[in-house]
C-alpha cells in the first residue's frame, strides 16, 4: 500500500476514554496508542492499534512520531512497553533522544 502524508492530522489526547490514549482520526476510523501517566512524569506507552484497513501506509509511524513530539514538548520520560513502539524506536533510535526514561534502552 502507498505511504500517505499524515502530517495534517491532529493528535488528540483522549483522557476521557477508560484507557487514556493518543488518537488520530482518519475518516470514520481511529488509530491510537494507549498510555499510563505515572507520578514522576513517566509515560508508559502500552498498546498501539491501527485499523486493519489503514495498515501498511505509515499511519502507525505517524502516530508514534506525533506522540513522541507530545512527550518531548511536555517534558515526560518515555517507557516504551508497546512492542510496536519499541520496534519503531529500534529502527529510529534518534527519536527517543532525551526522552527515554533512565534504565530503558531502544
Amino acid at each position: 500500500m502507498e505511504k500517505k502524508n499524515w502530517s495534517q492530522l491532529t493528535l488528540i489526547n483522549n483522557t476521557d476514554h477508560p484507557k487514556k490514549r493518543f488518537e488520530l482520526h482518519v475518516e470514520d476510523k481511529i488509530a491510537f496508542i494507549e498510555y499510563i501517566l505515572a507520578k514522576g512524569e513517566s509515560i508508559y506507552l502500552t498498546h498501539t492499534e491501527v485499523p486493519r484497513s489503514l495498515e501498511g501506509n505509515g499511519l502507525g509511524s505517524a502516530i508514534i512520531k506525533k506522540t513522541l513530539a507530545y512527550i518531548r514538548k511536555n517534558g515526560y520520560q518515555l517507557v516504551p512497553l508497546c512492542p510496536f513502539v519499541a520496534a519503531y524506536l529500534k529502527k529510529h533510535p534518534e527519536a527517543a533522544n532525551g526522552i527515554l526514561k533512565q534504565g530503558y534502552s531502544v
